[in-house]
């Protein structure tokens, strides 16, 4: 019997999960449980959990009574229970869990002591709506499996290659001591991309290139050789684009306005800046790109404008941190799938020599593969001094890598 490693994402109210083979990273089956709560609410949707295969085939599907609390605990104790038939053969070796914060010390992929988890657990005023529950699952699994290795890996390790300058608030250094700090995220994702650079673009490897992960949650990152030296967010990842929800890059005045004219104390700032703004907030009508790309509401396209403006400022920021441009990638969900955003944004950058092929941009990423929309090296006067790809990520897969190397595996 063979290894298998798990990857775990987990959020507030859901769990996502993949299985890999250990060796060659074949990927066995993912899925996940949504409706998560730990505890039981009159109106609250009853938690689901369901499984497919690589080939999108459902493998199993389970809906709990309605009311009932499912918490990450619970939610795993039937994974481990009912995923093992529908691993072909392949034994669960070790689990990988993305966790967003690593703060100051955590660089590396680690393997989860109950003192590394402890030191974990005190970043959570740096990450509260996302530390807790990437920990919650890595505490019931110790439970429920302590045969089983866990390894941590981070996103904010990849910029920790960032220079100290690009890392520093204009603030006193006592502050910058105590980890207030520009970290950056979305690190596994990026990390990805520069693995497969090499494979699509041996220049852009070798060269100056933006990677922009542009999802639900959006930001950017300079590369330079493949390593991270400057990134949209910051100290949380509220920070730099607009996305989804929430606001990206804010003055802080207007936070101060908020408490001294609107009376908002820190929670219900939060809450508005996480949860109530950026595509939402400024349509007025869904933090989903799809639905605002088929909207002919004058709000929605304001909404996509402002996201394309500000996508673009910071390329060029992004830029002047690299001494110039090689290439761009676009990657994650708005990033592999909307071509109009990518059109307008390589519009708006072609100052900095881009120029985009129209029929290649029209067309799918299929099955993971990159799709080159704007090649360099072409002789007509329309060629691009840019290339620019589309490149999908696999987080996932990162991790199960990680892991993979911080545990004995067998063949």
């Amino acid at each position: 019997m063979t290894d298998a490693i798990a990857v775990i994402n987990a959020g507030s109210s859901s769990l996502k999960f993949s299985v890999f083979t250990a060796k060659a990273f074949k990927p066995l089956l993912h899925g996940q449980v949504e409706g998560l709560s730990e505890e039981a609410h009159p109106d609250a949707p009853s938690a689901h959990a369901v499984a497919k295969s690589a080939h999108g085939e459902v493998l199993l599907e389970h809906r709990w009574p309605a009311q009932q609390a499912m918490g990450h605990e619970a939610a795993l104790g039937y994974l481990l229970q009912a995923l093992p038939p529908f691993l072909q053969g392949h034994h669960l070796r070790a689990v990988g869990h993305r966790i967003v914060h690593g703060g100051v010390h955590f660089h590396e992929p680690v393997l989860l002591t109950e003192a590394v988890v402890a030191e974990l657990a005190g970043l959570i005023s740096l990450a509260p709506l996302h530390q807790p529950h990437n920990l919650s699952p890595v505490r019931a699994l110790a439970k429920l499996a302590p045969h089983l290795p866990q390894v941590a890996c981070f996103d904010t390790a990849f910029h920790a290659s960032n220079p100290e300058v690009a890392q520093r608030f204009a603030l006193p250094r006592e502050l910058h001591e105590a980890g207030v700090r520009r970290y950056g995220f979305h690190g596994l994702s990026y990390e990805y991309i520069a693995s497969r650079l090499p494979h699509v673009d041996a220049s852009a490897a070798k060269g100056r290139t933006v990677v922009m992960h542009l999802g639900n949650g959006a930001s950017m990152c300079a590369l330079l050789a493949g390593r991270s030296v400057a990134s949209s967010m910051g100290f949380t990842a509220l920070d730099g684009l607009p996305m989804g929800t929430r606001c990206g890059s804010i003055d802080a005045g207007v936070l101060l306005w908020l408490m001294d004219q609107r009376g908002l104390n820190a929670r219900q700032i939060e809450h508005l800046l996480y949860s109530e703004s950026g595509l939402l907030g400024v349509s007025g009508l869904s933090s989903d790109m799809r639905t605002l790309l088929a909207s002919d509401s004058e709000a929605a396209r304001q909404a996509i404008e402002l996201y394309v403006y500000r996508i673009c400022r910071e390329l060029g920021s992004m830029a002047a941190a690299l001494g110039g441009l090689d290439a761009i990638v676009f990657t994650a969900g708005i990033g592999e799938h909307a071509a109009p955003v990518r059109a307008a944004v390589c519009r708006q950058a072609a100052w900095l020599g881009v120029r985009l092929d129209e029929e290649a941009n029209g067309q799918s990423v299929q099955d993971g593969q990159a799709l080159c929309v704007s090649q360099t090296g072409q002789s007509s006067q329309s060629g691009s001094r840019v290339a620019v790809w589309v490149i999908p990520t696999n987080e996932e897969l990162m991790i199960a890598r990680h892991t993979a190397r911080m545990v004995p595996i067998s063949s």
